[in-house]
């Protein structure tokens, strides 16, 4: 199994011949080496429905017959343009071909703006674990620092966590280092930082505050084997 980060949020797995995509934000995201026409997903995971993560999921999904993961109100948002969808809830898990998926709690807002300066609410956000191959990923989604962590670490052990660090929208990089902790991740990737001026960050510093070997920084397109 490869599973490579791309810039911001966007991480993506490639197992049993699919290929499964969170968070597809390429369009207007300077740190993605992605391009919306080469990237072909199976599966879209979105763990919220702010722009940044929701990002190119609606085309990407038309032009792939993807399916898209959500939380019920997104995924019923989605539905309604047309995409395949499966819609869950925090706390509930489904089995599928490629994997099972989990929601799990994430500390953060929600909505999609539009045009008329309205603000279209798209459900709770969450974070997502992944078990695929005997192997289990934390996707944490945009959260800030919660005790609860450690109840998911404790039911699921974590072979590979995505954990933000970006500050200001989410945790920063003192309150990621204590979420490794207590999730008890195998190892630990950086996201959602230096993508806009207010998450400007120092992934290697984040690093640097974990046990060793623990963390592991990636550039867009570098890609772990588990």
């Amino acid at each position: 199994m490869k599973v490579s980060y791309h810039g911001h949020s966007v991480v993506k797995i490639e197992s049993n011949g699919k290929i499964i995509l969170f968070d597809p934000f390429i369009k207007g995201n300077d740190l993605t080496d992605l391009k919306v026409d080469e990237v072909k997903p199976d599966v879209i995971i979105v763990t919220h429905g702010h722009g940044d993560h929701l990002g190119d999921t609606v085309e990407l999904a038309k032009k792939n017959n993807s399916l898209v993961i959500a939380n019920f109100e997104l995924a019923t948002y989605l539905s309604w343009q047309g995409l395949n969808t499966h819609g869950m809830s925090i706390g509930g898990a489904y089995e599928f071909d490629f994997g099972k998926v989990k929601l799990t709690p994430a500390f953060h807002g929600t909505g999609l703006e539009t045009e008329n300066n309205e603000i279209i609410y798209l459900g709770m956000p969450a974070g997502v674990l992944l078990t695929i191959e005997g192997k289990t990923l934390y996707h944490a989604g945009d959260t800030g620092l919660f005790s609860d962590m450690k109840l998911i670490g404790d039911r699921h052990p974590i072979d590979l966590a995505f954990l933000p660090i970006g500050d200001n929208f989410t945790m920063g990089p003192e309150d990621a280092a204590y979420a490794a902790k207590i999730l008890g991740a195998k190892k630990v990737v950086p996201i959602h930082f230096n993508t806009f001026p207010p998450i400007k960050q120092d992934p290697h510093q984040f690093v640097n505050m974990l046990d060793e070997g623990i963390g592991q920084v990636l550039h867009a397109g570098e890609i772990i084997e588990l």
